[in-house]
């Protein structure tokens, strides 16, 4: 037991052993890590070293002149010799580091690693290297700054597989640097978990274990449920409580508070679908989706905002009254009044504020977002690796807890092949699922290899099969168990965001306090039918907000990340209009998504990221990085107003003419015009998603959709989906409550049709 002078921390998690490299040559390996050795090398004086292939040499006087700009610019700079130390530091000598990029890569898809590789190959050949860099000798035999160069050539070049080419590998620097580096992390102060940290209770969901065996175990249940996160786990409650069995069946498994918030390796590993390394085909997108016992709801971020108005009718309209009725509310305040939801406990950190205040010095709207902490503060910036506290009640902590407490049976570590069904009376009916369970190992653990553990093939007979694996997944488990509908995957909504990045006067430590407390709604109607975007502040896990920070060269990228402890990160989040799909990969089953975001909704994204700069400049912003290659960063030349204050207060020696200009500063004019020129365009800029929705979309007609209005599949009896994949369009707002509220209806009118089955079997 701890001691009181003992600083408590979560239970590590341990990683997977790395897989054998052999994807790529050990040709194909030199090239790409002199590659990512360009992006964050080592850098040092030119009187220093003579080894142009390990360092990149800078002279004295321009070593010099950014240690200045790095003492001007931070309230607690290092000392000159921590300073040198940082640079010279070279990330391809960190273990941790080298491993990190290993993980990427063997977490992305083979086709994707197989088209990587033969660029690789092409660049290893003499003529090869002639075509991609304009040099004959090989990349791995040239010094650091020729790499750097053709790097940023790729970045600028027309011909588009260089501008992709240079993304992806500056996005695996990046990241790895961001979660990898020692003195990154020294002097940034970052740390995991928050200050005082104390995990919450732990639940004994007594998870079903089978032995080993060749024969298929049989269970019998009235519903079975597939997936354990925001959707499957109110169905859970719900059913359960109305007194059916329920068995909850996930791919991942469960790890109690006292485990949580993970390291980012691990939880990327073990609470994110695809390792966290999801992107879209044409890689424009970032996909972050939960795949963990709890699904999003165990790395969402707390906020509880509901549907509004102007969606519901849409939805209504098209023939989905149940939006606006009042029994559709009355399943939203169910589930808010369950996890505590209110705005009335929020201790707002600076991100948050800078949207509430920058929003009233210009005249927006702006307000709190109610968080789903039952009451409690939660002054925590790491709940997108797992909230250790427990306050947040989400999935894991509240309706799973509540549904065994009624009796719900669970089993984590199951992989459902197949929903199975009787198709011997005309339209086919649902009658279980089929799939393989994974135990634990010996000691309790998931990261052992799963040949060494237990596998068993287990059938699942219900009266009922619930479908809640999540947007990526649901359709993917309809298409194995052979279902038809031409609906199934399409209609994928992703609420695709662009991000900036700001840095302030002061420390702030924005990994500190909530991680979404406050949104600006001024711009969500920007085309008269409700598509536009939000502004939030987001994660300031290191990987989150520096994955894309822009990188113009070695020495910019390595003395901008220098100041993460007075960087806030915000993002311009659509309502996107316009649609893509997710399809099983050929190779493997795991889901790919086609999405690329479209003029429309791009546009309406670049209004929100010049907004987000104008809030970023009134609340004081010194220096404002737009997640866009081709602009630089904004530098302030002036003193920034005051901005605690809404006024400029002036003396009277300073005359009547002065004027604070604000936004209309003429030097910050300029660059918004230029951003505006720009536009977000792929490559040059980047998107990212947390919010996935649509692909079985609830319809009023079996030909405009997956699902009718309560739920059941179109084209099977007794099949359900109750996810945000269910969305007939984009939620515009963060879909927790929304999924949850749809969730709660599913759950009661399947219920209401299990006791009337019950009483005409019974009075026959």
């Amino acid at each position: 037991m701890a001691t009181s002078n003992q600083l408590i921390v979560p239970i590590p998690t341990q990683l997977p052993e790395l897989k054998p490299d052999t994807y790529f040559s050990q040709a194909q390996w030199r090239i790409l890590l002199a590659l990512v050795d360009a992006v964050v090398p080592s850098i040092v004086a030119d009187s220093n070293t003579t080894d142009k292939k390990l360092h990149l040499q800078v002279s004295k006087s321009q070593l010099e002149e950014s240690y200045k700009r790095i003492k001007n610019s931070m309230k607690h700079p290092p000392n000159y010799e921590k300073f040198q130390q940082y640079l010279q530091s070279r990330p391809l000598d960190n273990p941790r580091f080298l491993q990190a990029v290993k993980r990427i890569l063997e977490s992305v898809p083979d086709s994707n690693r197989k088209q990587l590789g033969a660029i690789l190959n092409m660049m290893a050949t003499r003529l090869g290297s002639l075509a991609a860099t304009g040099y004959y000798t090989p990349l791995h035999e040239q010094p650091i700054h020729i790499r750097e160069s053709v790097v940023q050539a790729w970045n600028h070049s027309w011909i588009t597989v260089w501008p992709l080419i240079g993304n992806s590998i500056t996005r695996i620097a990046r990241v790895c640097f961001a979660h990898t580096d020692p003195l990154f992390r020294e002097l940034s102060s970052y740390t995991e978990v928050s200050d005082g940290y104390k995990p919450g209770p732990s639940f004994d969901f007594d998870f079903m274990q089978f032995e080993a065996g060749s024969e298929i175990e049989t269970i019998d249940t009235d519903v079975v449920i597939v997936g354990s996160g925001c959707g499957g786990a109110v169905c859970a409650k719900v059913l359960s409580e109305a007194g059916h069995k329920v068995i909850v069946v996930d791919k991942g498994y469960y790890f109690p508070p006292s485990k949580l918030p993970m390291e980012i390796e691990a939880g990327l590993r073990f609470l994110y679908e695809g390792n966290g390394t999801m992107q879209t085909v044409d890689g424009s997108v970032t996909i972050l989706a939960g795949s963990c016992w709890g699904g999003g709801g165990t790395v969402n971020w707390s906020v509880s905002l509901n549907l509004q108005g102007f969606v519901r009718q849409e939805w209504a309209d098209q023939g989905l009254d149940f939006f606006t009725t009042q029994e559709f509310q009355r399943c939203i305040d169910r589930v808010c009044d369950y996890m505590g939801v209110s705005d009335a406990h929020i201790r707002h950190n600076h991100g948050a504020n800078v949207i509430l205040n920058g929003s009233k010095k210009l005249g927006w709207t702006a307000k709190p977002c109610p968080q789903n902490t039952g009451g409690a503060e939660h002054y925590c910036g790491n709940c997108a690796t797992g909230c250790g506290s427990g306050e947040k009640k989400g999935p894991s902590v509240s309706w799973l807890p509540a549904a065994a407490r009624a009796g719900a049976k669970f089993i984590e570590g199951f992989n459902a092949t197949e929903v199975l069904f009787d198709k011997t009376r005309g339209l086919k009916t649902a009658v279980g699922v089929l799939g393989t369970w994974t135990s634990r190992d010996n000691d309790g653990n998931v990261h052992t290899p799963e040949s060494e553990r237990i596998q068993r093939q287990v059938r699942i007979r219900a009266k009922r099969v619930i479908v809640s694996c999540g947007t990526l997944n649901s359709p993917l488990l309809l298409m194995r168990s052979g279902l038809r509908n031409p609906h199934i995957g399409k209609h994928l909504y992703l609420h695709p965001v662009c991000q900036i990045n700001a840095a302030f006067d002061k420390d702030i430590k924005g990994w500190e306090g909530g991680i979404l407390t406050s949104v600006c709604s001024s711009f969500e109607n920007l085309d008269g039918k409700g598509h536009g975007v939000k502004l939030e502040p987001t994660s300031m896990i290191p990987y989150m907000f520096l994955h894309g920070h822009p990188w113009q060269n070695a020495l910019q990228w390595k003395l901008d990340v220098l100041r993460a402890r007075q960087m806030n990160s915000f993002i311009s989040m659509a309502r996107d209009r316009d649609t893509g799909r997710v399809y099983p990969d050929p190779n493997d089953g795991r889901p790919i998504v086609k999405y690329s975001p479209s003029a429309f909704d791009r546009k309406h994204i670049l209004t929100g990221t010049i907004a987000l700069a104008k809030l970023c400049y009134v609340e004081g912003a010194t220096e404002i990085w737009p997640f866009v290659k081709s602009i630089p960063s904004f530098v302030r030349r002036s003193e920034p107003t005051n901005p605690s204050s809404s006024t400029t207060t002036t003396t009277p020696d300073e005359g009547d003419d002065h004027i604070d200009q604000g936004i209309n500063d003429p030097d910050f004019v300029a660059w918004l015009k230029n951003l505006e020129r720009a536009g977000l365009n792929f490559p040059d800029a980047a998107f990212a998603s947390a919010h996935q929705m649509g692909t079985c979309r609830m319809s009023a007609h079996p030909a405009r959709g997956v699902v009718d209005p309560e739920g059941r599949v179109w084209e099977a009896r007794g099949l359900y989906v109750a996810d945000a994949s269910v969305f007939p369009t984009a939620a515009g707002v963060n879909p927790m409550v929304t999924n949850m509220a749809i969730a709660d209806w599913i759950a009661r009118r399947l219920s209401k049709d299990l006791v009337r089955e019950e009483y005409i079997r019974a009075a026959l």
